[in-house]
């Protein structure tokens, strides 16, 4: 049991009962076709605006599609739209064969997966705030970008919400709460970066000679907000747990068809997890 720690490097299965494909309330085949509905809805949404960009200059043209990719929105909602198609690629395999490909990979992805959850269900509601709270403008000023703004800056904490909501998911290791301080001071390096280099700052708040010594304040404010938020994600997520699982004893929708069995994963689950406050925490999750 102490090999498995923050990461969960050592022998024992990473996720016994397959929490990451499965849910509380769907089917595993109906967890597969929202999530990789909402790839595809989120994948639609970046190519179209780089096809439309590049088709009009007056938008900036290709050079304004090339520069989307220094943007923490842009960004995150690749992330997005890439984790719900690997994560459906997972649920689809665990309903069809009762074995995700995820139950395979190395510890290391496997603890990579976990973080990557981490960031789709923290990082979209920054940007939501940020974009609503400091740079909205009041207006859009056509009907391109008020469905991309909409698209990016809304859908995007749905698309984050129904990761919290829907699938059995435990409450992320508090250990990811560094890595996404690490991750926002990558991206704060690659902001300053993408204005050496390009000349132009991604977001105004960065830029001194607009917020002068706020600049710090913003930087610092994200960063608490950050924090702020996964802790309020955690307490959701582990309210979810507790009573789904503790109150109304809805242990998950399982698929029944060949690889681990209902009854066996439990059973290893509730080996390898310890009991806090009358639900179950993985160890290699704390």
């Amino acid at each position: 049991m102490a090999s498995t720690k923050v990461f969960g490097f050592g022998t024992d299965l990473w996720d016994p009962s397959h929490r990451f494909q499965t849910s509380w309330l769907v089917s595993p085949y109906v967890l597969f076709a929202i999530r990789a509905t909402i790839s595809v809805y989120a994948f639609f949404t970046l190519l179209f605006e780089i096809g439309f960009q590049c088709a009009h200059l007056e938008l900036g043209g290709c050079t304004a599609s090339r520069a989307s990719f220094s943007y923490f929105t842009v960004l995150t909602y690749w992330g997005i739209a890439f984790y719900t198609a690997v994560a459906a690629v997972h649920t689809f395999g665990y309903a069809r064969w009762g074995a995700a490909p995820l139950d395979s990979w190395p510890r290391p992805l496997q603890a990579l997966h976990s973080l990557y959850y981490t960031t789709v269900v923290t990082f979209p509601f920054i940007v939501t705030i940020v974009y609503w709270g400091v740079l909205y403008s009041g207006s859009f000023a056509t009907q391109f970008a008020a469905w991309g703004n909409v698209s990016e800056h809304a859908f995007n904490s749905v698309f984050a919400l129904t990761e919290i909501l829907l699938p059995r998911t435990a409450p992320m290791p508090w250990i990811h709460m560094l890595w996404l301080i690490v991750l926002l001071a990558f991206y704060l390096a690659l902001a300053y970066l993408t204005h050496a280099t390009k000349g132009f700052y991604t977001y105004s708040f960065l830029d001194p000679e607009i917020t002068g010594k706020y600049v710090a304040a913003y930087v610092f404010g994200i960063a608490i907000a950050a924090i702020i938020i996964f802790i309020i994600v955690w307490s959701i997520v582990w309210f979810r747990v507790w009573i789904t699982e503790t109150k109304l004893g809805m242990d998950g929708k399982f698929a029944y068809g060949g690889g681990r069995g209902r009854a066996n994963a439990r059973r290893d689950e509730e080996d390898q997890y310890e009991m806090s406050s009358g639900s179950p925490v993985p160890i290699a999750q704390k």
